[in-house]
Formats: C-alpha cells, sequence, structure tokens
C-alpha cells in the first residue's frame, strides 16, 4: 500500500472514532430505548420489563420476558403466561396460562400462580374451577369433556358459579382454578361462549410499582431503568446515568426553580455551540481528504499510463485486449446457497436445499410422515432444533412450482390457531420445491377413524365433535379471508397430541374474490370428496368446501371411508350412502357402533343432529347447503345440548320440522367424481401425515 493512502486512511479513522465517542448515545439509553423483537413483530415495551433484546438493567427482578415459537410471553412463579396486552398508562397486564392455551388438558394439573409481591389481579376478574377425574358427573355443570393427563385418561368437567356445587364433587382427583375476565364467565355460564375461548381471553393483573420516578425520568428526555448493584432506580440519559431525571436534556423543570431551569438552558446553549463546531470541524477535515484522495489519485494514473506506454512501444502490440479480458471476469464473492440464506419469499424464510437436506438426514426413508397426492412429507429437525415437516414436490414443473407458489402464498398471509403453520420453504429455483411445516406428531383425522391409529380408542364422541368444530372454525376464517380449499379431507386435517386441529394442504386454494358468485375453473379434489355440482358446472364456490365438510363429518359419526370399493355399489361413496340411510330412518346402520349411540341418549341425540346438518351439507343443489359460519354455529348448539336424565327423543327425519331436507333431491347414486383426474389422489391409499 502507498504510504500516503495509508495515513489517510489512518487518519479518517481516527476522526470517525473521534466523532463517534464524542456524539454517540450512551450505550444504555439507546439499548434501553429499543422495542422488543419477538417473531415479525416489534412491541414498544418499557420499565420494569426487560428480557429477549433489552438489558436486565433496562428493567426490574421478576418483570422478566421471553419470545418463545414467536410468541412474548413472562413467568410469574411456576406458571408461564402468554402476554397478551399491556397498558403502560394503567400498569396493566393482560396474560393467560401458556399451558392451558388450546387445550384444558395441560401436562402439570395445578393452580394459577402469580408473585402478589409484584402484580395483583385487576378488578373484574373471577377464578374459573375445572375439575378432573370426577367418578360421578355433578349436576348442572356446564362443560364436560374427556381427557388424557400424562398417559392417564379423565374427565373434566366445569360447574357454574352459582348453582349449588354437588356434594360428589369432592371425590374428583382434583381440580384446577384458573382466573379469567368476569364477563367472559358470565358469557360461559350462559352458554354463549365456550371454556377454550373463555380460557384463550386470558385476565389482567396489575404491576405494583410507583411511577413518579420514572415519569420524571421519561418527561426529562431519559429512559428508566434500574442499578442492581446499589439496588436503586437510575435515568438513562443520552450523555450518561443520572439518579432521577436528565438535567441537559430537553424537558419541564422536576422542582419548578427557576435556577435549575436558567442551569438546564444554559447547558442546552452550551451543547449546541459544541456541536456546531464539531459538525464544522468534521465538515473541514472530510474536504481536505478528499482533496488529498484526488491528488494521490491522479499521481497512480500518470504512473499506470507512463509504464503502459513503455509495456506497448517495447512489444509492439495493444494492451487493450488484455485490460478488456480482465474486465469480464467477476468472481463474485457469494454463492447461490448463500443468497438463499436470510432471505424471504412471500415472507416466508428460504432455507437451502442442503440445510433441509440434513434436517432429514438425506430424506431418510424411515422418517417419512405420509405420502399424499403432491408430494411426500419428511420429519427433520433443523438446526436450531424445532421439529418440522418437510414436503417434497414430486416434480418440478410449470403446474408444481404455481401450487408452490400458491401454498406459500395463502399460508404466509393467513394465520389461525386451527391451521397447519409454515415455516418456510426452498427457492423456486432449488434443484426441488421443498415445504417446511411446522410438525404436528399426532397423525391425522384419517389415521384414527379408519387407518394405523383407528383401532385406539381415542376418538370418543366428544373429541370427534371437537374436532368438527375446530374444521369448521378453520374454513369458516378461511371463507371470510376470501380462500377456498377445494381439499377438504380427513387427511388434510391433522392433530396434535391433545387432539386439537390443524388444516393443511393449500396447494389447490383459490383465492375468492369477493364481489363474484363461482369461480370457473376445472373440478379438482380427492374422489368421494368433490361437490357434484362443481364437477358438472366447472362453477367453484365456498358450498364446495362446504360438501366435502359434509362428507368429513359423516366419517367422524361412521369410521368409515369416504370412497370403498369393498361396499356394495350404491354405498361406494360415503355421501350416498349417508343421504340414504337417514332418508330410511337407519342412521344407526352408519354410527360407530364404540360412540354408544344405541345406550347413550345424550350421545344418540347430539349424533342425530350432527348426522342432520351432515345431511344438509351434502345436498345437491348448492344454494340450500349452509355456510360454514352457520354450520360452526350448528355445531357449537350441539356441543351445549344439555340433557341431563332425561330420554333423548329420536329426530324423525319425515317430521314437520324436518320436512323440507327430504323436498331436497339426493345426490345422484353413482359417483360424480368417478372420473380420472392427475390431480386427484388413489383413496385406497391412507397416509399417516397430509400437508
Amino acid at each position: 500500500m502507498h504510504p500516503d493512502y495509508f495515513w489517510t486512511i489512518f487518519f479518517l479513522i481516527f476522526i470517525f472514532n473521534t466523532q463517534k465517542s464524542s456524539c454517540a448515545d450512551d450505550y444504555r439509553f439507546t439499548n434501553c430505548s429499543l422495542p422488543v423483537y419477538c417473531g415479525n413483530q416489534s412491541i414498544d415495551i418499557n420499565y420494569p420489563f426487560w428480557g429477549i433484546n433489552r438489558a436486565d438493567y433496562c428493567g426490574l427482578l421478576g418483570f422478566q420476558m421471553e419470545c418463545q415459537d414467536g410468541i412474548l410471553k413472562i413467568k410469574m412463579l411456576s406458571n408461564m403466561f402468554r402476554i397478551l396486552g399491556i397498558n403502560q398508562t394503567t400498569q396493566t397486564l393482560k396474560v393467560a396460562r401458556d399451558d392451558f392455551w388450546y387445550s384444558i388438558c395441560p401436562t402439570n394439573l395445578s393452580n394459577t400462580t402469580i408473585d402478589f409481591t409484584r402484580f395483583s389481579y385487576a378488578p373484574g376478574q373471577r377464578n374459573l374451577t375445572l375439575y378432573y377425574g370426577c367418578p360421578i358427573r355433578p349436576d348442572p355443570y356446564i362443560f364436560s369433556s374427556d381427557c388424557a393427563v400424562n398417559g392417564t385418561s379423565m374427565n373434566v368437567l366445569y360447574v357454574p358459579q352459582s348453582p349449588p356445587v354437588d356434594p360428589h364433587i369432592g371425590s374428583c382427583y382434583c381440580s384446577v382454578n384458573v382466573p379469567v375476565l368476569e364477563t367472559t364467565a358470565q358469557e360461559l355460564d350462559q352458554g354463549r361462549n365456550f371454556i377454550n375461548d373463555t380460557l384463550d381471553e386470558g385476565f389482567e393483573v396489575q404491576w405494583i410499582l410507583g411511577n413518579d420516578q420514572c415519569n420524571t425520568c421519561v418527561n426529562s428526555g431519559g429512559v428508566c431503568g434500574y442499578n442492581s448493584t446499589e439496588s436503586q432506580f437510575v435515568c438513562f440519559c443520552r450523555d450518561q446515568p443520572n439518579a432521577i431525571e436528565c438535567l441537559s436534556s430537553p424537558g419541564p423543570p422536576a422542582d419548578g426553580k427557576a435556577e435549575k431551569t436558567n442551569s438546564r438552558k444554559a447547558g442546552e446553549v452550551h451543547d449546541i455551540v459544541i456541536g456546531a463546531l464539531v459538525a464544522s470541524g468534521a465538515v473541514a477535515i472530510f474536504l481536505v481528504c478528499c482533496c488529498i484522495y484526488i491528488v494521490l489519485r491522479r499521481r497512480k494514473n500518470v504512473a499506470q499510463y507512463k509504464r503502459r506506454d513503455v509495456q506497448t512501444l517495447a512489444s509492439g502490440t495493444s494492451s487493450t485486449s488484455t485490460t478488456s479480458f480482465s474486465k469480464s471476469i467477476s468472481s463474485h464473492p457469494y454463492t447461490k446457497s448463500d443468497l438463499e440464506k436470510g432471505s424471504t419469499y412471500f415472507g416466508a424464510q428460504v432455507f437451502t436445499y442442503a440445510e433441509l437436506e440434513q434436517a432429514t438426514d438425506n430424506f431418510d426413508s424411515s422418517k417419512e410422515l405420509g405420502d399424499g397426492g403432491f408430494g411426500t412429507v419428511y420429519y427433520g429437525e433443523l438446526k436450531d432444533g424445532r421439529s418440522v415437516a418437510v414436503k417434497r414436490l414430486y416434480e418440478n414443473t410449470v403446474r408444481r412450482v404455481e401450487q408452490f407458489k400458491n401454498e406459500i402464498e395463502i399460508l404466509t398471509r393467513l394465520r389461525h390457531p386451527n391451521l397447519v403453520a409454515l415455516y418456510g420453504c426452498t427457492s423456486r429455483h432449488s434443484r426441488e420445491l421443498l415445504l417446511v411445516y411446522e410438525y404436528i406428531p399426532n397423525g391425522t383425522v384419517a389415521d384414527h377413524l379408519h387407518g394405523s391409529r383407528a383401532n385406539s380408542g381415542l376418538l370418543t364422541w366428544p373429541i370427534r365433535l371437537n374436532i368438527a368444530i375446530e374444521t369448521a372454525k378453520a374454513l369458516a376464517f378461511l371463507h371470510v379471508s376470501d380462500v377456498i380449499h377445494r381439499d377438504v379431507k380427513t387427511n388434510n386435517i391433522l392433530l396434535d397430541d391433545n387432539f386439537h386441529v390443524k388444516v393443511a394442504d393449500f396447494g389447490l386454494s383459490r383465492f375468492f374474490p369477493d364481489n363474484v358468485t363461482h369461480v370457473s375453473t376445472a373440478p379438482q379434489g380427492t374422489p368421494g370428496y368433490v361437490d357434484p355440482e362443481y364437477y358438472q358446472c366447472y362453477q367453484l364456490t365456498e358450498k364446495s368446501d362446504v360438501y366435502s365438510f359434509g362428507v368429513v363429518l359423516m366419517e367422524l359419526i361412521s369410521s368409515l371411508e369416504a370412497v370403498d370399493t369393498n361396499r356394495h355399489r350404491h354405498d361406494i361413496n360415503l355421501s350416498n350412502m349417508a343421504v340414504s340411510r337417514i332418508q330410511n330412518h337407519a342412521l344407526q346402520e352408519l354410527v360407530d357402533p364404540s360412540l354408544g349411540f344405541e345406550n347413550n341418549y345424550t350421545v344418540r341425540n347430539m349424533i342425530t343432529s350432527a348426522a342432520e346438518l351432515a345431511f344438509r351439507c351434502l345436498q345437491q343443489d348448492r344454494e340450500v347447503r349452509p355456510s360454514m359460519q352457520e354450520i360452526l354455529q350448528v355445531l357449537k348448539e350441539i356441543q351445549n345440548q344439555q340433557f341431563g336424565t332425561q330420554k333423548a327423543e329420536e329426530v324423525d327425519f319425515y317430521s314437520t320440522d324436518d320436512s323440507v331436507l327430504l323436498r331436497i333431491s339426493p345426490p345422484p347414486l353413482s359417483s360424480p367424481d368417478s372420473g380420472g383426474n392427475d390431480k386427484w389422489v388413489r383413496s385406497s391409499s391412507t397416509p399417516s401425515a397430509s400437508y
């Protein structure tokens, strides 16, 4: 390196560091001013909270936050809570127990605990008590379900607050208190809300902390913090920490004394003068450095020109070709895989092929989770420890790329607790198209109804009804979001360890503009689930998903497959079989005997109501089918039915109330979707997982 260049660079570095050290804010002021980054969002959270990217000196002990799977959480004693909202003005924190989120079957059956030295319950809260393992159901009760806790099957009950508690309640295995908002608890008691939704609404606590010192600090331009060594409050200012307020920062006087105000103004004027001088000096130095650089550059060009002329005269040739060749070669410092890292595609993280190949042990066949119509799904573990399901599309054609893009676009735009989460994908230019999802460990609904897990006996009627409700929630959300799934089936409904639903596989889904009645497109889907009117008229609507959901509902009632060629030719399609049995007063021939339809009047009545709903969904005329929102409401009403000890009346499908159903022509006995389609998968294969 030329000596002149060395000294120029040294001089610039020296000036830069000098300016930086004299003008930069105090690092504690900067760090404690940052928002909290969790998942894909930044949240403005202030003192006394700290954690994640906020150092411990930004808050107090007991107020540490954590970010787990993109969710902001806080631990109070032995319980972990999700943070649903923070109100700094009222010092109120809205939280919900993390182990009860989407589930009433936590691993640890313990009462809710908060740190009363730092928090107190806000007004308008109530303790909701859940009873586990009760030998006799108390009367009355609001909610009853089955639960598997640490491998032990037990029931779980909620008894309303107002009626006297049944004496048998004392013989239950245990009870758990969970605080909820009084308003949501009242809705639960009145049957206008569900236990899961009530718990997910959370409750409110207030932190016990005087705001006077912090308000004074903030008003003076500082940021509140804590000195753990001296166990006292500290105000971090731009220049340095102070006890209570920033003396040289803009803000109102702390005590109203004119003397302190004048002193502060004098300090501000001093700071302005110093800043102006420093800025002027920096500009002057920059101009001098530019002049030096120009002079040195000219000297170098002149020297190179002279050397080139001497070489040309000596060799008798021109150096132009050599120079042009050297400039045409570009040694780019990044490889394709490097460019993929850290980038996003439709908002989804882009993984390299090598990264996912390593996560799945080179796509080891022993890690296969399922084999669907569009690709094979493998279990994998990422370097950060996350368990994932990796879908490997069969072929990299234009059609597959469109499905690939379609699924990414939908899942990155829509988030719902009953939709499978997409973690990322490979680049569309990768050697293979791979999609990376959250891993759902408990297989599909099809597995538990008529697949590899069908004989486990875990799918009781309350669980099946809840599966129907959560699937309806997911589809209703999609329809509100102008999306039609187009491939609703039990193979695409995943279950977690607590049998909560995750609807998957959006390769065939379509965005549905809200200003049109239908989308004209070639029929696609799975035999046995395809809407007959869609198949005949090539008109896709939201009611096409409704028809498919009707088939799923009948599968939950019967445990039979949607298509089975071993059945009588009129019963090959479950939809035809269901309509025929219901019309002929033979519903009992369809119902899975393990559900207790014959000897449990409550179950009998609920299944009959669910079959009636499925009957409406399976009508050939889409106009008379209910909407997904209506279906969801009916299913919730079925779940809320309370029959006590009275014998449930049998529903007559030829009665006056239901006669409208029989005026609707049933679907044809022959399958309208038996034609070939290269998008359809074989109905005989029952994959263990589908994404």
